[in-house]
């Protein structure tokens, strides 16, 4: 993203007993996207190099540290491999989620991976970039972050250790 780092957030689990929901990182990164409304938000890769559930366990443990602040649910989609025929259908299941007032998490994949990632993204009300230090090219990232749309983005989120999204 831009040097402005809007609402950047750093995450390293100091302790690998505590659950994650419990981690004052992570509760700091649910209340920093909670900045603007969002009922549909969108987990994007900022590039090829982390494993495939990446962002699907970014989506569990956030939709976890949700559930304890709300009180009430924070649904999950895992969306790293819908196909173009299925976009239609997951882009409406989606909306019928939001028009309840319910709140989603989607785990999208990389865009250079799935190219329904923009799409996907683009209709959610917001997208969280996240970042796998020294695993993502900085120059994918900033092609992710232009194809998608800068403002599409509530900020973006840099993970330290993969085994630290467990």
């Amino acid at each position: 993203m831009e040097s402005d780092s809007k609402n950047a957030t750093s995450l390293a689990i100091r302790d690998p007993r505590v659950e994650l929901w419990r981690d004052p990182d992570w509760q700091r990164l649910w209340l920093s996207m909670q900045a603007r409304q969002w009922r549909s938000l969108g987990l994007v890769p900022a590039a090829k190099g982390a494993p495939a559930d990446f962002t699907l366990r970014i989506a569990v443990t956030l939709a976890r540290t949700g559930m304890v602040h709300l009180g009430g649910p924070v649904q999950v989609a895992d969306a790293t491999k819908v196909p173009l025929t299925y976009l239609a259908s997951f882009m409406d299941e989606v909306r019928h989620i939001t028009r309840d007032g319910e709140l989603i998490l989607v785990a999208l994949a990389p865009i250079a991976e799935n190219p329904m990632t923009v799409s996907i993204a683009q209709a959610l009300d917001a997208s969280l970039l996240c970042v796998l230090l020294e695993h993502m090219a900085t120059g994918q990232a900033k092609q992710t972050v232009n194809q998608v749309g800068a403002s599409r983005f509530v900020g973006q989120a840099m993970f330290h250790r993969y085994d630290a999204v467990r």
